[in-house]
Parts: structure tokens; sequence; C-alpha cells
């Protein structure tokens, strides 16, 4: 089939020096008439040794001279031959050829035979056997022959040649290419055939052609140009011979793309992000136009509930999540990205669906069932002249997650059944990927969820602080990290303010934090100081490694974490804080000035690493101080150090005047624009005192009397607060504290009463053993005074201090008396 549509000839390449086969002409009689370099390389005879004389007795050694006959006889009869044999070379040592003898015509039917020898011996030898011609000798394939003169007009061409480019050998004689292919491509050819006579090297170069049996697809040769001589060693003229290599073209092609495809596909963990980069990959490499159709659950990190054959037959919604087209200015293209897409029930697309297998249909039907669904997308489909179309399921793990749809308008070429081979390729790397994002998006959810739930929902108001907190979870490819805050109310009107992160990301990192917030918490109501606190936690995390170690015999698998715990006091303004490897607080005065407290860093929890005790610090707080407690990731960037987040964190903060609300907004919004790789939280408070009106405490001695004496000065406390409701209840509990410290305590005892969201009756003393409940039986006289201060109670416990210890019980007060 010709070139009719001037289509080129050629694609130009460069051309490159490759002997791939020994060339010789004989005539009719066996006599050779034309020699070249090639062939003088191969078995040492110079051209003058051998052109006028005889082939049989030139090149087979004498013992074969016999068998040549033979040869020549077969090549008579069958128009040809290939086969093995041994030739000596001129220095007297035998070589072993794959010989091949091919026919060709001259004008007025004359005929010559072309020897085309390849060595076989180079292949053991480990020599470059990539030349396509040398592929095709040894194959046995199909070879193409052209000899031109010195003028490069065609003088003789074989009948493989005809079936190559489908004109007739009768057009070849004495034309040029020029003649028989008009353009810039066949004087290309002939370029490189005018480079090869004056410069005697082999040259090759690829051409396309239309063969007949190609059914209008474009084949893609590779032409080996060679010079002939005589036996002066002139140049007679010019021999090309060409190998069909399209299927190799095609292979190398398909693995260009391939190998594209895994650096294009797939670099983030956004399936909508995937389905774009396999639109654009295809186009214009594959199709013309590009569309990747999910199924709507996908984006959202949902894998589809139907399994490949089980479908109903209501298709799926899908989602576009990537659209690539040749040429993006068309204004009337009929399809949008992120659009939600109906599939017709009765359409392939929905086949696809239903049953994952894929669909070619090289000339497109748009007529079908879906027209009458969507006639104007149907129209405009026409008008744009797509005429061919692969409609590629996205499959994992016995899903289809989507589809692929490729089209063709411009090209010309229907899509070919190798076509949907490479599609199908594609396709299958990108649904890996797909999946991949796809079960991160699941963890990720998962460890979101068990997060969020884990996390403080909301803080209760409390009169000694405002608190306001954020967390943002970390970038796609980080996933959610093991960041937790907590705020927690203690004993004394006192608060505890608790920020920490666990090393890692993930659903495990986000299962250990809610372990490590639930044992500070526990650890909490142990009314420990916070250096004591981060040592039973260290105690706590070490025991997790151990008890999470894969096997017995193996470590224990680390897990590491940073804390930082503080308590603050409103009674007396002071906040005692500890750090376990975390970064310090900020604390911010009413006039917006920042510093960040010179405190121990302590070791991170759960490395082992305790041999430095932890150690806590204590600070006066005036009223209003903002007290900002974070983890690492608000801080720490790719980009910048650690002293620029903390710049940063504290311009952001000595704004005054805003609410702890606009402010978190506000550090957020500071951080820098692309999504942070750790996990950011931030816990602000704002402390307050409480007024001296709300706190009243009497020192009692040590002596039965001042059991009497304490009685009466909580009743008429309550009075002055208007609490009498409560003067019954509060007598009992005061005279069973009190009694408590005279019998088991030693030295002064205290008594306080604090109003705040609950009303706190403390007893002091030095004693620093804690009590314990007891059930009495019925015939014990003692041991039921803890057993009616539990039962009068809110709440009621002990805590440590500085001179002995302290027992606490607290009752509800009615909201108007809380103080807020």
């Amino acid at each position: 089939m010709t070139n009719t549509d001037h289509t080129p000839l050629t694609e130009p390449m460069s051309p490159r020096e490759t002997p791939d086969a020994a060339i010789a002409m004989l005539d009719a009689e066996g006599t050779v008439v034309g020699w070249t370099h090639a062939a003088r390389q191969l078995v040492g005879y110079t051209a003058r040794e051998v052109v006028g004389r005889s082939a049989a007795h030139v090149l087979p050694p004498p013992e074969e001279a016999l068998r040549a006959a033979s040869y020549a006889a077969q090549c008579r009869a069958q128009g040809g031959w290939s086969g093995t044999v041994a030739v000596r070379h001129r220095v007297g040592h035998t070589l072993k050829m794959t010989l091949r003898l091919s026919l060709l015509w001259g004008q007025d039917a004359s005929t010559r035979w072309l020897v085309s020898v390849t060595d076989i011996g180079t292949l053991s030898s480990g020599a470059a056997t990539d030349g396509p011609v040398r592929e095709s000798l040894l194959a046995r394939a199909p070879i193409g022959i052209v000899v031109h003169d010195l003028q490069l007009r065609c003088t003789l061409v074989n009948d493989v040649m005809e079936h190559h480019v489908g004109v007739s050998r009768d057009r070849w004689f004495g034309r040029h290419l020029n003649d028989l292919f008009p353009g810039f491509e066949a004087e290309a050819l002939e370029a490189v055939m005018r480079q090869v006579l004056e410069s005697g090297a082999t040259k090759v170069h690829e051409y396309r052609a239309w063969p007949p049996a190609g059914r209008g697809r474009a084949h893609v040769f590779s032409a080996s140009y060679f010079c002939l001589q005589d036996a002066d060693g002139a140049t007679l003229g010019v021999c090309s011979l060409s190998v069909d290599v399209t299927g190799n073209r095609r292979a190398r092609e398909r693995l260009a793309i391939l190998s594209e495809a895994s650096t294009r596909i797939g670099s983030t963990l956004d399936v909508m992000q995937t389905g774009q980069e396999l639109a654009t990959l295809a186009v214009p490499l594959l199709a013309d136009h590009a569309l990747v159709d999910l199924v709507e659950s996908v984006p959202f990190g949902v894998e589809p509930s139907g399994r490949i054959g089980t479908t109903s037959r209501r298709p799926p919604l899908l989602r576009r999540a990537g659209l690539a087209t040749i040429d993006p200015d068309v204004p009337e293209l009929p399809w949008v990205r992120e659009e939600v897409v109906h599939v017709h029930p009765a359409s392939s697309f929905a086949n696809a669906l239903r049953t994952g297998g894929a669909h070619l249909e090289a000339v497109l039907d748009t007529d079908g069932p879906w027209v009458d669904h969507d006639p104007v997308r149907a129209q405009k489909v026409r008008d744009t002249g797509v005429h061919s179309l692969m409609v590629v399921p996205i499959r994992a793990r016995r899903c289809v997650l989507g589809l692929a749809l490729f089209f063709r308008s411009e090209e010309q070429t229907p899509f070919q059944e190798d076509d949907l081979l490479l599609a199908e390729e594609l396709v299958t790397r990108a649904a890996l990927c797909l999946d991949n994002a796809l079960q991160y998006a699941r963890e990720r959810n998962a460890a979101l969820t068990l997060q969020r739930d884990l996390l403080p929902h909301h803080v209760r108001r409390h009169a000694a602080v405002e608190v306001a907190s954020r967390y943002v979870p970390a970038d796609m490819d980080r996933g959610v990290g093991g960041d937790w805050f907590d705020v927690i109310e203690l004993s004394g009107a006192r608060l505890a303010l608790v920020v920490g992160d666990v090393v890692g990301h993930g659903i495990n990192a986000a299962a250990t934090m809610g372990r490590m917030r639930t044992a500070v918490r526990t650890l909490a109501d142990m009314e420990l100081p916070p250096h004591e606190l981060l040592t039973h936690l260290d105690d706590t995390v070490r025991r997790l490694n151990a008890e999470d170690a894969d096997a017995p015999d193996q470590d224990p698998a680390v897990v590491g974490a940073t804390c930082l715990y503080a308590i603050y006091d409103p009674v007396t303004r002071r906040c005692t804080m500890a750090r376990a490897g975390h970064p310090p607080p900020a604390i911010i005065d009413a006039q917006g000035h920042v510093i960040y407290p010179d405190m121990p860093a302590g070791a991170p929890l759960g490395l082992g690493l305790g041999l430095v005790p932890f150690e806590s610090v204590e600070l006066e707080l005036p009223e209003g101080t903002l007290l900002a407690l974070y983890t690492d990731g608000l801080v720490e960037s790719r980009d910048d150090d650690i002293d620029v987040g903390l710049d940063r964190l504290g311009a952001a903060l000595a704004r005054t005047g805003s609410s702890l609300e606009d402010l978190c907004s506000q550090v957020i919004e500071a951080l820098p624009s692309q999504a942070p790789a750790d996990d950011v939280t931030l816990l602000l408070a704002r402390t307050h005192g409480l007024e001296p009106a709300r706190v009243a405490s009497w020192e009692l001695p040590n002596e039965p009397a001042a059991v009497r004496n304490a009685r009466q000065a909580a009743v008429h406390q309550l009075s002055e607060w208007g609490l009498e409701y409560l003067v019954s209840t509060v007598e009992l509990i005061v005279s069973e504290l009190v009694t408590n410290a005279i019998r088991h305590g030693g030295g002064p005892i205290r008594l306080r009463l604090i109003q705040h969201q609950v009303l706190t009756c403390e007893v002091s003393d030095s004693n620093t053993s804690h009590p314990r409940p007891r059930h009495p039986h019925s015939i014990d006289e003692n041991g039921r005074g803890l057993f009616l201060v539990a039962q009068l109670s809110r709440r009621w416990g002990s805590r440590s201090a500085t001179d002995g210890k302290v027992v606490w019980a607290e009752q509800d007060l009615p909201i108007k008396a809380v103080a807020v």
C-alpha cells in the first residue's frame, strides 16, 4: 500500500554505522560481481581477489565444493536459500556462518543473487547482535532488497520489497525514490545513500510505509545501506536491506511508556491526583483523549462494596478523577473533571463495571443505547470526531475501582488489540497506586477517627483558666501522628495541662497515644507532682514496649514519646511543670511579652534514658498570663530551623486583645503554606487567680477540741457564701476529716474551704501516710468516717504536700453559685 496521502515516508534518525552482515553480489552463473567492505572484514578477501571468480570456489573450503553445487541448484529451483554453512577465511581457518541467498530482479527479467552472511561465532563470544538485519538473517525473516546505481536509480529489487511498500517491481527500475514517493522523507533516504557512496561505510535508517497487509496501519522498517565494489575496489552502487521492525518499535515504545508510567503515576497518595496522572500520561502517547472515572466512594477513602461479578444491575455513580485531551482549547469537549458520572445500565461502561473485563470498540458506535440516555453529550462526541474507544476497568483485589476510557479522534488509525494490551498494563499500574492510596486513606481515616475520639471534645469552663485548642493532622505522605493534649481537673481548684507526642504515624501511633493519655489521667488522679508523674509515665511506656515485643527472644519494639505536664493552682497563682524531651511552653504576659522558660529538658519517655531524673520548676503567673503548650510540628518544618518556628509562634501569640479561639486560628494560619510534615497540636490557657473572698482557711491545734471549732468556722463561712443548705453535710465531713487528722497525724492542722466550680473542703496534717477507706463490720466501733465522707461527697481523695498530706472532699454547687 503506497503512501497516497503524502504522509512522511520516513522518520529521520541519526544514521549509525552497524555492519549487520557481509554482502556479496553474484550473477546468474554464481560469479561474484560485487563485494563489500563488510565482506572483506568478515572473510579477509579483497574485492580484487573475489570479484570475477566463482563463489563456489572462493568461499567454501575445498571439501564443501560439491555441496555448493547442490546449494546453487536449490536456489534456482526455490528462488533463494538460507541455512548454515562453513566458510574458509583467507588466512585458512573456518568460520561457521548463517548464509542467505536472495533472488533480485532487474530490468528485462535479468537476475542477480545477493549473498547475506552473518558469523555465528560472534554470538557465543558476546558480540553485539542487536542489528535488525543480523537478527532477521538469524531468524530467517523476510528482507527487502533494493540496489541503486551511482545516480541512485533502482537497478535491482526483490519480491519482498514489493510486499513492504506495495509498489510492483516493474515501477522501481530506473527511478529514484523521490519519483516513487515524493516528499522530503524520500530525499532524506537518498541523502543517507549519498553518505554511504561518499564514505563507503554502512549506514542504518528507519522509515515508515503502509504495506497492503497492514490494513491502513503504518509499519516501521529499518534499512541497512552498503557500498558494492568491483574488482578494482571502485563503487558500483549502493544496496539497501530493509527489515520490518514494527513489532520491535512498538515493543520499545510500550516499554518506554510503561517505564514513564512508573515515575509519573502514583506520585502522591491522593486518588484524584493519581487518576489525573494516568489520563495525562495516556495523551498523546496512547490516545487523543483519556478519562479516568472512579467509583464515587473511592475519593472518600471507602472501598466499593460490590465485587466483580456480584455487582447489582444498577451501576454505581462515578466521579471524574482524570481528564486529558490532545487539544484542551476546544470549548465543546463533553467532559468536565470532578463531575458526577451516571452510567447507562446497557452500555459497555456498565458491563465493564460488572464483569471487570476490558472493551475495545475499534469503530465507535455513537448510536448505542447510551445515546438516548445522554443525547447532548453523544452529539458532542460526534462533533469532536471521536471514532475509536477503549474501556478498561480499574481493578484491585476483586473490586472495580472505576474505569479508564481512551478515545481517538485526530489519530485516524483505530485502536488495535496491542493498544488494548498497553492500556491494560497502564491501568494495572495505576490500579496498584490507587489501591495503595485507598488503603492508606482508610487507615488514615481510622487513625483520625480514633485520635479525635480520644482527644477532649470540649473542656468544661473553669474558674482557674480559659482554654482553647487546635489539632492539625500531618500531610498525606506522613500520615496521622500520635499528638495528644488534655485538661484535667485536680483537687483544690487546680488544673493539669498536658501535651504529648508519640513517635511515629498511623493508626498504631494513634492507639499508643490513647494508651498514653489514659495513663496520664490515671497518674493525675494520684495527685502526683509533675516530675513524679513523668517518672511513672516513663516506667509505663517501657512496660508497654516490653509487652508489645514481637517475640520473647527479640528486643522490644521501641515506642518513644515526649510530654509536657503542668499544674496550675489559681489560689497561689503558681504553675509547676516538668517535661520529658518536649519543647518548652511559651509564656506571654498581659503586655504581649513572650518568654520560653529555661527548664530541664528531660529525656523522652520509653527510651530507657532515665539516668537523669525529671525535674519540676515552679513559676508564678500574674493575672491574665497566657500559657501555650504545643508539639514540635508547630515549630519545626522541612526547610527552617526550630528557632524560626519559635519566633513565628511568639509573634502570633504576642497579639494582645484577641480571644483564645482567634489566637489559635492566627497561630495555625501563620504556619508555612505547605501541609505540615508532622501533626500540629496547640493548647492555649489564660490563667486567672481565685478571689481571696472565695478561699477561707484556719490553723487548728492538734487536740480534740479543735473538731468543734472547725465545724463552727465552716458553718460561719458557708453562711457568708450563702450556702446554708450545705451546712449539715459539710459539718459532718469537716468533723470526720479533722478527727482523722488529730487521731492519726501530728503537728498543727489546717482547714481550708475553696468555692469555685465546686465547694472543696481540705484538711492538712503533717502525717505523710494517706488514708485508706475500710469496710467495717456491723460490730466494729470505728472505721466508718471515710465511708461516710465518700457517701456524702461528690468525690474525695488525698495528695502529698511538702510538709505532710492533704485530704479533701468536694460538694456540688448550684449554677448561680459557681464562680466563672
